[in-house]
């Protein structure tokens, strides 16, 4: 009966790999949308975000299965317990890349008065937040999951970064502020796709030692 439950979570943790991937898809189309004005890879963005819907209901479905099959131990419930948190996480990420392509089609009718800069490097980051917080939870690796709680630090220092790069931009170019209040919000998605993936990560903590801190560091 154990080793059972024991491939079933390890079904488990395919299916959060999977889900991880398709939202790294999602941001990483959504933010080539935007780079190159591209409307064919933003609707794709937002395509994803169904399927990363229906990928939180197996995997709660999965969840519920495991639950009800067996008694889990202590450490077995935490495990299934931080799964059901990271799979909102994920879909809310989810749900924001596609948000991101939604800009990127309205911004995409227009040139750009001035190339995005921090904006790729901020997707970069977050996307690298969202992979290494699920690679934490399949290896349970502690030491990785509070790697990308300080990873936010980072983006939180590149969402400052683009905040000034579009203050200058509509200080020289007052025409500019359609376009900067719309890339604004981009960066402002990105950040919250940071704290989604930190949230994982606290997961993952919790799943590990049975603690939970919040990212202001106050126990959950």
């Amino acid at each position: 009966m154990r080793s059972r439950f024991d491939r079933q979570l390890e079904t488990l943790n395919t299916m959060l790999i999977e889900m991880g991937m398709q939202v790294e898809t999602a941001i990483a189309a959504s933010i080539e949308a935007l780079k190159k004005q591209d409307t064919i890879l933003a609707k794709k963005a937002i395509a994803a975000d169904t399927e990363i819907d229906q990928q939180e209901k197996d995997i709660e479905a999965m969840c519920l299965k495991l639950l009800l099959q067996q008694q889990p131990v202590a450490k077995d419930l935490r495990l299934i317990s931080a799964a059901l948190k990271m799979i909102t996480d994920m879909e809310r990420i989810g749900d924001q890349a596609a948000d991101i392509a939604e800009i990127s089609i309205f911004l995409s009718q227009a040139p750009y008065v001035k190339t995005p800069e921090h904006i790729p490097q901020m997707a970069a980051a977050t996307a690298k937040m969202v992979t290494e917080s699920i690679d934490a939870f399949v290896k349970k690796d502690l030491e990785l999951a509070n790697r990308v709680i300080a990873d936010d630090d980072v983006v939180d220092r590149l969402f400052d970064a683009v905040k000034g790069d579009l203050i200058k931009l509509m200080s020289a170019d007052s025409s500019s502020g359609s376009q900067a209040i719309d890339l604004l919000m981009i960066a402002k998605y990105l950040e919250r796709i940071g704290d989604h993936a930190t949230n994982i990560a606290e997961w993952v903590v919790f799943s590990i030692t049975g603690k939970h801190e919040d990212a202001a560091g106050s126990e959950g």
